[in-house]
């Protein structure tokens, strides 16, 4: 039996005009409130700055005008110095694990994939905990805690790859086996390295690392996983129709031009890829990257030219707020991030299964 349809025919559901407006005043809401929800995180601390004196800090900083007054000095340090960069760095983390988890419940057709599917976290923890732990001689001080999980991660893509196979057809369950197996490997050896160190520091450092944070944030952190989420976000939604495919089935992927096992392979790579450089720099945080991409198909439907911006979007402002909400609820001690994003999260998702049951 063959499947007949065109390209235009892939969707989840008729995109009529109202739902395509309605989808766009979504994400136009949603990019306006990035700005108030990233203003907000930095005017809330210890020091709480007026939002008024958070934007006259940053105009400053943006234009090289010099503060001319103490509380102007004070804001300036403030914004700059530990809050914009710790703001900045949480939305990108965040919207990378949503776009992400979108993207793979996509490939492999499970809405409980997350981004830590592929074993990157178990990769990223091994890197952390052998340049914590063990020091690796010069390492330490070349590339950090944040080089050895990029590096962590990227030794995880590498391996599910060669588990894979590069001729093989690579179908959802095969990838989400060999990502698994990696996973688990990997966090064998991260638990066998602390159970090893005599260091009662490292291990409390590789402790509060694997339970996620953005206390280390730094601008030259930045720049790459910056780079990384702009260029996850424009590959990704270049291939929406072809992911927009797969959901429907191999067979009709195949029928529509798109090679399915070659999908899988570029959106696990690219994927990874973006994931490496966000969990490097904020070590494991949980449930964004399943939740959020389930809340944004409620806003503007299964779509992935506008599932993915959208997750995006939503992901990071709400990681922004959940950072500021971590270092304010209990200071001056900071909640680990991984562990309100569960707390937050599982009740969301229990949310969403008794939808789901209410609707079948």
């Amino acid at each position: 039996m063959t499947v007949e349809a065109s390209a235009d025919d892939v969707k989840s559901a008729p995109r009529t005009p109202r739902r395509t407006a309605r989808a766009a005043v979504t994400i136009a809401l949603l990019v306006a409130a990035v700005p108030l929800v990233v203003v907000l995180g930095m005017a809330v601390g210890q020091v709480v700055l007026a939002p008024g004196d958070v934007v006259d800090a940053l105009g400053r900083g943006l234009t090289g005008q010099p503060a001319t007054t103490e509380a102007a000095r004070l804001a300036d340090t403030v914004v700059w110095q530990l809050r914009a960069p710790r703001a900045l760095l949480g939305f990108c983390v965040g919207a990378i694990l949503a776009l992400s988890g979108a993207a793979l419940q996509a490939v492999v057709r499970n809405d409980l994939a997350d981004p830590y599917l592929l074993g990157i976290t178990s990769g990223a923890s091994l890197g952390a905990a052998a340049v914590i732990a063990l020091g690796v001689g010069a390492l330490a001080g070349t590339i950090g805690t944040s080089g050895g999980a990029f590096l962590g991660a990227l030794l995880a893509l590498a391996i599910v790859l060669v588990l894979v196979g590069p001729r093989r057809r690579l179908g959802s369950g095969r990838l989400v086996l060999a990502g698994l197996a990696v996973g688990y490997a990997l966090s064998a050896v991260t638990n066998l390295i602390v159970v090893l160190s005599d260091n009662r520091d490292a291990i409390r450092a590789i402790t509060f690392w694997m339970l996620g944070s953005l206390g280390q944030a730094a601008w030259d952190d930045l720049p790459l996983v910056a780079a990384a989420l702009v260029a996850a976000l424009g590959v990704l939604v270049m291939w929406g129709r072809r992911l927009d495919a797969i959901g429907l089935g191999d067979d009709v992927a195949r029928s529509l031009g798109s090679d399915p096992d070659r999908l899988r392979r570029h959106v696990a790579i690219v994927t990874a890829v973006a994931i490496a450089a966000a969990v490097a720099v904020s070590g494991s945080i949980g449930f964004v990257g399943l939740v959020v991409p389930h809340l944004a198909r409620g806003l503007v439907g299964a779509t992935h030219r506008l599932l993915l911006p959208t997750s995006a979007l939503l992901g990071g402002i709400l990681l922004v707020a959940a950072d500021t909400l971590a270092r304010t609820v209990l200071a001056p001690r900071e909640i680990p991030l991984g562990i309100l994003t569960a707390l937050l999260g599982t009740p969301l998702l229990l949310l969403l299964i008794a939808r789901r049951t209410r609707d079948a």
